[in-house]
């Protein structure tokens, strides 16, 4: 635990709040680097790119951060690969079933 110490405490509570923010960070950063592969690094011509563009902004991820991820979407950059994968099934009771996967 924590103890009585004011920095432990916010130390503590900084980490945890920086692990969200990690989170969501990363999972609009794919959202980019995909938006950017499939339309175009263009956010003007790419409905899609302005939109998570403006997701990411309002996450209050820094703009640099986001040039770099579309930048890499559209091939200026090294580093993992993302493709999105759709798929269709049906399930119990003959329910359709859509699953849209980022790999």
């Amino acid at each position: 635990m924590a103890g009585h110490s004011k920095w432990a405490n916010i130390k503590h509570r900084k980490a945890a709040q920086d692990a969200k923010r990690g989170k969501v960070f990363t999972k609009l950063i794919r959202e980019l680097v995909v938006a950017a592969k499939a339309g175009g690094p263009n956010p003007e011509d790419n409905p899609r790119l302005r939109a998570a563009v403006d997701k990411a902004l309002g996450a209050n991820m820094k703009r640099d951060t986001v040039e770099k991820a579309v930048a890499r979407g559209a091939g200026a950059g090294e580093g993992d690969s993302y493709d999105e994968i759709t798929y269709e099934g049906y399930g119990v009771g003959g329910i359709a079933i859509l699953v849209e996967c980022m790999t």
